[in-house]
């Protein structure tokens, strides 16, 4: 039996940044505060779906998502060897997808902000639609 990538998210990641609104499955998340999600062409809430696959269902505020790509750019998460390593492979953002859900969460550092948008909608022309409105969040 390995280490389980639930369990090292959260001692590595949620604890030591102190997100206490985050969870690694949809399960473990009050039902009442998460938003319901719906794919197009499915007449169904699919809010009670847990997606296992390692970070497939974390749930999340904005507030704490944010909090995350903040401490991930200002190297208060990774030390400064991993952050080199992570800035050389990855951008400071987080995309999300899956049925019923997207997000797009970015930071900009030549404004320091980080721009977070939750759609609870997938499918057709969903994601481009998020794409374009993002894209003019950042213009505002």
């Amino acid at each position: 039996m390995g280490y389980s990538h639930h369990q090292y998210i959260e001692e590595a990641i949620l604890h030591p940044l102190q997100l206490k609104s985050t969870s690694s499955l949809l399960s473990q998340a009050n039902p009442e505060r998460v938003m319901s999600g719906y794919v197009v062409g499915w007449l169904h809430d699919v809010k009670g779906n847990d997606f296992i696959e390692p970070g497939a269902s974390m749930v999340a505020t904005a507030k704490e998502v944010g909090l995350f790509l903040t401490a991930l750019h200002n190297g208060s998460l990774l030390n400064k060897k991993e952050q080199s390593i992570y800035a050389g492979l990855y951008s400071f953002e987080h995309t999300g997808l899956l049925p019923g859900y997207q997000s797009l969460a970015r930071y900009y550092a030549d404004i320091d902000v980080v721009i977070i948008q939750f759609t609870n909608t997938s499918g057709g022309k969903a994601w481009s639609f998020s794409e374009i409105m993002h894209k003019r969040l950042v213009r505002i």
